[in-house]
């Protein structure tokens, strides 16, 4: 019986090892998703304030259509002012070009705001630019990084499940049957061992007896409290 215990042993190592590969290569695709947004977040920054540039250069264009209008204004009243005949008149077109200048002058206040705005917008663009070049070249070596590892850990599963069947082939039938219902039932965990009287599946003390009977390693023995295939650690 300790020779099978042995086996079950090294069956329950190579359970949890694949386990373990198989959980790493499920991650794979959340991490290589996860370095995906984070450069799509880059993007979608560059995309709005581009969005926000043309805008902007859009209302610097109607503002400079609206100054070159006002200007025609003005010198068609200027070229009024010739041809009136009376002072009211004149001093209408007078106000009149006034006015007109104002607009004019405010209007040129918001285009030089919208220079301003422009520059701002050009300036987060070309760091985003830079920025998503760096982190695009970072996430490219990890993204590499994550598949190499992928790719030798699929490989230590293959082997693992090589030796898995070598050493199932050496234990007991009814043993083998008992340890994957157990391995089902425990979320993996199917064999654990004991010391200092502790079970190490479930961290509880054993009854004395049964802990004095895993010496003897004359029959299977199993946890009283979390059922699991219990063997001494030497």
């Amino acid at each position: 019986m300790k020779e099978q215990i042995k086996v079950l042993v090294k069956l329950q190592h190579l359970d949890a090892e694949s386990i373990r590969i198989k959980s790493t290569l499920n991650d794979v695709s959340k991490k290589l998703k996860h370095l995906d947004s984070s450069l799509e977040e880059i993007e979608l920054t560059i995309k709005d304030q581009e969005s926000v540039l043309d805008g902007l250069k859009k209302q610097y264009r109607d503002y400079e259509s609206d100054v070159k209008l006002n200007l025609a204004k003005i010198n068609k009243s200027q070229e009024k002012l010739r041809s009136v005949k009376t002072n009211k008149e004149y001093q209408l077109l007078l106000k009149e070009i006034e006015d007109v200048k104002s607009k004019n002058s405010s209007i040129e206040d918001k285009m030089i705001e919208c220079l301003d705005r422009i520059d701002e917008a050009e300036e987060i663009i070309a760091i985003k630019k830079d920025e998503y070049l760096q982190f695009s070249d970072r996430i490219k070596s990890e993204k590499q990084s994550i598949e190499h590892d992928a790719e030798i850990d699929k490989k230590k599963l293959d082997e693992l499940d090589m030796d898995r069947k070598n050493v199932s082939g050496l234990i007991d039938a009814q043993l083998f049957k008992k340890y994957l219902v157990i391995k089902e039932q425990q979320e993996g965990l199917a064999v654990v061992p004991v010391k200092d009287a502790v079970c190490h599946g479930c961290n509880v003390n054993l009854p004395p007896q049964l802990y004095n009977e895993l010496f003897r390693y004359d029959s299977l023995k199993f946890c009283p409290n979390c059922h699991r295939i219990i063997y001494l650690k030497e």
